[in-house]
């Protein structure tokens, strides 16, 4: 089922998540619905405080970046082709070499891009699906996503890496946003 993103201003969206078990209600099909809407969002990951659950669960697929690079970035990110995978109570133990600049947006503040610098990788601890733990570093791309999806479940968003007369720049466009006032082509839901 695809479920309606939060849009910018919702307090979930500010929220630090907390951690779940494998009892957590509908686990399995939340999942499939995270996916689903993620999908039907053009998105390459969705954390669940985006869809109004203040829960340590988020998903990521950067082969869908690798598969639709344009001929000029062929080669240019060191991890393709990317993964697909659930992140459970996830924890970064740490944020490895230089920082670099990437245009990212997100589906919860639509129609804004902005240039953040992230580490080139991360190292974390995370449970999978099943409730399987593991402690793995990713890089490149696949690593900034993780990073964002991250930032979700610690009540961060990516435009808190703005300088401040940046953020103020954008500000009425953040407020159109919070207030319902845009149009986009996937379910959203907007703060009151």
């Amino acid at each position: 089922m695809i479920l309606p993103i939060v849009a910018y201003g919702a307090p979930v969206l500010r929220k630090i998540a907390q951690p779940i078990t494998n009892e957590y209600p509908g686990f399995t099909k939340l999942i499939e619905d995270m996916w689903e809407t993620m999908y039907s969002s053009n998105g390459v990951g969705l954390a669940a405080p985006q869809i109004n659950r203040d829960i340590r669960l988020f998903v990521v697929d950067s082969e869908q970046i690798f598969e639709n690079l344009e001929e000029d970035e062929q080669g240019k990110y060191n991890d393709a082709p990317g993964i697909k995978k659930v992140f459970i109570n996830a924890q970064v133990e740490a944020i490895h070499g230089e920082e670099w600049a990437y245009n990212e947006g997100c589906l919860s503040i639509p129609k804004i891009r902005e240039d953040i610098m992230r580490g080139e990788a991360v190292t974390m601890t995370y449970y999978d699906e099943n409730f399987k733990q593991f402690r793995s570093t990713f890089s490149g791309i696949t690593a900034r996503v993780i990073l964002h999806e991250y930032d979700h479940i610690e009540g961060k968003l990516f435009i808190d890496y703005l300088k401040p007369l940046r953020k103020k720049m954008l500000q009425g466009k953040l407020n159109d946003i919070s207030k319902g006032k845009i149009k986009v082509d996937y379910k959203m839901s907007f703060a009151k």
